[in-house]
């Protein structure tokens, strides 16, 4: 998993960043929009937003004012109910367009020099909405701002209903209708080099956010602290709680908000970097220590060194690759009730898994497989799964080490793995090895 960094989204604005502030400061607020300027407005700004490119509807408009000296004419547009409005500023350079959100609410916090103030622009942040959803996350925006804008790229800070927040990179001009992405403040809270800053709310405020997830795992976790560990290309976040019993978990959240899984610290080593704000060593020790046990249990034999969890195809199962003390690894399959089962590095592919933490192959064990059948001269040195069966059991091509034509094992998977036949490659057929060939 590649975790997301705010710098991606920070680049280089510093030097590029356009702001309506500076280019539009024509006085205070007016009380009302004087027919003479709506109608001025509704004779040219029309022919204007088509010549910007901007996906507006014209349904109203007023105009600002215009500066002889500098040959400049401001106007205000509204785009249709539900829409995002537009300041523009018409120049013989050409057009420069900022969406009533950059308008009304300037990067710096400040008075608005010149708002949207036509009756269709009145709300310019519930636009935002549908264009949140487009870019994968939840959010009914209480608050935004304007950050800047780059030659492609409007930016703009959104802060949520429960506390999230978002940095918002549309287009430039703005167009609701095209995609746009959002990336949680909380990226932004930890990237110390990101010239790029979440000023809506708090980082306290928005890490709060995660405590309705820890009640909702309910794991009896009180939290201690917290702590933001990242967030996965489909928008799903990652937040860690250490508890007050020594405990700590971390908490997968999809780009919906709502929690989808939780990972207590022993196992969750292949998370972004694990845990940090507990003992991770000492609960992988223990877990290691419960996995031993459960290999004990299940008819096998291995001191756990090692482990790291597949991902779960059943919530009532778990799956590991252990590597033992003595070198040997093997993947447990262990239920939520009964003994389970644990099948060896050779073997595991049977079942449909690979191991990768440790060096030995389980080789040994398909040898002695081949001896079943008095195939007795084969010390198996590669393999290849080759397929299933109608009746669903699984051919193994395998290859010797004396180069010599290798066999086929036929395996059953349930209720363990076993090797039920044995057949040589120049019966066989199908094998493809390169000594088998």
């Amino acid at each position: 998993m590649k975790t997301p960094k705010a710098i991606g989204l920070a680049m280089a604005l510093a030097a590029t960043l356009m702001v309506p502030a500076a280019a539009v400061s024509q006085g205070k607020k007016p009380a009302g929009v004087p027919e003479a300027a709506r109608k001025a407005g509704m004779a040219q700004a029309p022919a204007i937003v088509q010549a910007a490119g901007l996906n507006c509807p014209v349904s109203d408009a007023r105009l600002i004012g215009q500066d002889k000296k500098t040959k400049k004419s401001y106007f205000e547009v509204a785009c249709g109910t539900g829409a995002m409005g537009f300041l523009l500023e018409q120049s013989e350079a050409g057009v420069n367009a900022f969406s009533c959100v950059e308008a009304n609410y300037p990067a710096d916090g400040s008075k608005p020099n010149t708002p949207c103030i036509l009756p269709g622009n009145e709300n310019p942040i519930a636009a935002l909405q549908p264009l949140l959803q487009g870019a994968g996350v939840q959010c009914v925006p209480e608050k935004a701002r304007g950050v800047g804008q780059t030659k492609t790229s409007t930016y703009m800070e959104v802060a949520c209903q429960g506390g999230a927040g978002y940095i918002v990179v549309a287009s430039a001009p703005y167009d609701g209708a095209k995609p746009a992405q959002a990336q949680s403040c909380l990226l932004y809270d930890s990237a110390e080099a990101s010239n790029i800053k979440c000023t809506l709310a708090d980082a306290a405020t928005r890490l709060a956010v995660m405590d309705k997830y820890v009640t909702q795992a309910n794991n009896g976790c009180a939290i201690k602290d917290r702590r933001f560990v990242g967030a996965a290309r489909d928008n799903s976040t990652f937040f860690e709680a250490s508890c007050q019993d020594g405990k700590g978990y971390i908490y997968k959240v999809n780009a919906a908000g709502a929690l989808a899984e939780t990972y207590e610290c022993a196992k969750a080593t292949n998370i972004l970097g694990g845990c940090t704000l507990t003992d991770a060593r000492q609960a992988q020790s223990e877990q290691a220590g419960l996995y031993s046990k459960l290999v004990t249990n299940a008819g096998g034999k291995c001191d756990v060194e090692r482990y790291a969890l597949f991902p779960s195809k059943n919530p009532r199962e778990e799956v590991v690759e252990m590597v033992c003390k003595d070198g040997k690894g093997a993947i447990g399959i262990f239920p939520a009730g009964g003994k389970g089962q644990v099948v060896d590095c050779g073997r595991a592919p049977v079942a449909g898994y690979k191991c990768s933490l440790g060096t030995d192959k389980g080789l040994s064990n398909l040898t002695a497989d081949l001896k079943k059948f008095n195939f007795n001269s084969c010390e198996v040195s590669e393999t290849r799964v080759v397929g299933k069966t109608e009746k669903g059991t699984t051919y193994v091509e395998v290859a010797c080490a004396d180069k010599l034509k290798g066999y086929v094992i036929e395996y059953q998977s349930a209720p363990t793995v076993t090797a039920v036949n044995a057949l040589g490659c120049a019966f066989a057929g199908n094998c493809t090895l390169p000594t088998n060939k």
